[in-house]
């Protein structure tokens, strides 16, 4: 049922997300750099190796993006490779984008997020079992020791398929990452294929862990319902299914009471809501290939549009 919807959705959703892009970037606030830090971060420059501050760094915690502070790699991927950049076998998943070089022979990896120059990947060097080299440039990123780890919440929306749930949230300000799943059902560890059968009850969900100091989970929640038609029962576009249904998975009561308001609102519009409230239980990651999906195919989503409603 998926593939069916492309067509039909392909030429009203381009214009809109080409459009928005653009206007996500522009609305992002940015911490302030110096002069060296824009002309690595932005202008795609490299510092001299063996100068960074973090080159030699091992203490535990986290790297986030220097530009907007959002996670990039963990303290326990770090490793020696005497390259002299620091270097990482793996990311915080969602949090780095690989693109062509403009030189046309490696692989240029950015902030997911703001776009932020960090450096080059590079595969098969031996390493690491991961077989796997991010070589970051210090001046783009900034240290959180583990004591200082920044607070954040999750919170739990389906509204049909993942992957374009998933497309809206990632680029919501505030969300520091996103993972798409399942939930609701009655089997553990349920895979793609089953959920698809009908036969686990588990609805395709997106759990986002966002900053509560830059957004709050009634944004989220509205984000949520302008992204995807929530009159609908079982289905999204041309995706039919209860693996499709339109629900919120609240945390606590508060998610609920907040949820419970913005249903108040649409209803008072006329809406038909027929989002389901339920208190979440276990959230099955998906598999990989279901993560990013848009990201990774540079497609759109096909049945999911943003429509302003609050």
């Amino acid at each position: 049922m998926k593939i069916m919807g492309y067509v039909f959705f392909f030429f009203f959703t381009l214009g809109f997300n080409l459009a928005t892009k653009g206007q996500d970037i522009k609305d992002m606030k940015f911490n302030k750099l110096t002069t060296e830090e824009e002309r690595v971060i932005l202008y795609k420059g490299t510092e001299m190796p063996f100068t960074g501050k973090y080159v030699n760094h091992h203490e535990k915690g986290s790297y986030v993006c220097k530009r907007c502070n959002a996670p990039l790699y963990r303290s326990s991927d770090k490793f020696a490779s005497e390259c002299g950049w620091p270097s990482f076998d793996d990311e915080i998943p969602g949090a780095v984008k690989r693109i062509p070089d403009r030189d046309g022979l490696r692989t240029e990896i950015v902030c997911a997020k703001c776009g932020a120059h960090l450096g080059h990947v590079f595969l098969g060097e031996g390493f690491t079992p991961k077989n796997t080299r991010h070589c970051v440039n210090s001046i783009s990123m900034n240290f959180m020791p583990a004591r200082e780890k920044a607070k954040t919440d999750t919170a739990i929306f389906a509204g049909g398929c993942f992957w374009g749930v998933e497309y809206y949230f990632s680029k919501a300000k505030g969300v520091v990452a996103t993972s798409v799943g399942y939930i609701g059902g009655k089997k553990d560890h349920p895979t793609y294929r089953e959920v698809s059968s009908h036969a686990t009850g588990h609805a395709e969900a997106v759990e986002v862990a966002y900053d509560p100091v830059r957004t709050t989970f009634e944004e989220l929640a509205k984000l949520f319902f302008e992204i995807h038609d929530f009159t609908q029962i079982n289905r999204q576009g041309p995706d039919i299914g209860d693996q499709y249904r339109s629900a919120i998975f609240y945390r606590d009561d508060a998610q609920k009471r907040t949820a419970e308001k913005l249903i108040r609102i649409l209803t008072e519009k006329h809406y038909k809501v027929a989002t389901q409230l339920v208190p979440a239980g276990k959230f099955w990651k998906a598999e990989t290939s279901h993560q990013l999906y848009y990201e990774k195919t540079g497609k759109t989503p096909y049945c999911h549009v943003y429509t302003k409603r609050f």
